[in-house]
């Protein structure tokens, strides 16, 4: 019998080479992601604590959850969070790409000064504006100069919020900065020079011509913002402390899963059942926002 061909050789070790390839990805992929994941929503059902391997409790971590008030905390400022940031990094950047957009000289000095904050460590950034907020900081000794007086930035339970809330818009910015200049850069130059024509402003013309063009890149931004600022974590914490501000009235669901979950005692399980519930909600967030988007279109 011949020896088979190079081809069909070949046609026989193509089913298995791609696996080759992919290996190394998905070996990483389950070890550092769905193992993780899968270990999580398994704890999630048990009472189990760091150096304990803990008991089947059944979904009695998830009906303590709902009786535990610094969940409710945490859950609202979180919740709270999304709704003051999300609309300002969905608006924010799409104004300041169109600011950048044009090829003028020097332009590109202003695009990499307004990306900076984005590859800036967030620790430092958060230090340097706990240090300009601070009660003797640079803002308060501003404010006093001018006669308004100091003003507790970091100690009352609002402000604290929102000025977590600024941090995070004003390190955001450069980033979903660049993805609105990626979609900004498919829009024709002959739909604004028709509307031009037409005697369409430029208001009218970024209502008209550049929203509907990068409708698509708002609703990614929307989704992509979504998740991350509900997951916020290290504004707050370095500027609330790990107290989570006055009373832990600052504190946000991360924050009482790195509280709860870590330490000597710490409760893996029940951080675990937080855990699944702040996945959960960032899945049902990105839904959301997906269906939302969907019944524009219809």
């Amino acid at each position: 019998m011949a020896a088979p061909t190079a081809p069909a050789r070949t046609r026989r070790q193509l089913p298995t080479t791609p696996w080759l390839f992919a290996a190394p990805g998905l070996l990483v992929t389950g070890a550092f992601v769905l193992y993780p994941f899968v270990s999580t929503v398994v704890n999630s059902f048990t009472d189990r604590r760091t150096l304990l391997p803990g008991r089947f409790v059944g979904l009695a971590n998830y009906r303590e959850l709902l009786h535990d008030d610094m969940f409710w905390t945490g859950l609202r400022n979180s919740t709270l969070y999304i709704a003051g940031v999300v609309p300002a990094l969905v608006v924010l950047p799409l104004l300041l790409a169109l600011l950048v957009h044009r090829n003028i000289p020097g332009i590109t000095f202003f695009r990499s000064a307004f990306y900076t904050p984005v590859v800036a460590s967030i620790v430092v950034v958060g230090l340097i504006w706990v240090w300009l907020l601070d009660e003797r900081g640079l803002v308060n000794s501003l404010l006093q100069a001018v006669g308004v007086g100091r003003v507790g930035f970091l100690s009352d339970q609002w402000l604290l919020l929102l000025s977590a809330m600024a941090v995070t818009v004003w390190k955001g910015l450069g980033y979903y900065m660049v993805i609105y200049l990626a979609a900004l850069a498919n829009v024709p130059r002959e739909l604004h020079e028709a509307a031009a024509v037409d005697g369409a402003g430029p208001v009218r013309r970024f209502l008209t011509v550049t929203v509907p063009a990068v409708r698509s890149t708002m609703v990614l931004v929307a989704a992509l913002s979504s998740v991350a600022v509900f997951k916020v974590f290290s504004e707050v914490y370095l500027m609330a402390g790990p107290s989570g501000g006055p009373a832990g009235e600052d504190t946000t669901l991360v924050m009482l899963v790195q509280r709860t979950g870590t330490g000597l005692t710490g409760r893996v399980g029940y951080a675990s059942a937080l855990s699944v519930v702040v996945f959960a909600v960032t899945v049902a967030l990105m839904l959301l926002v997906l269906r939302a988007d969907r019944g524009e279109e219809s």
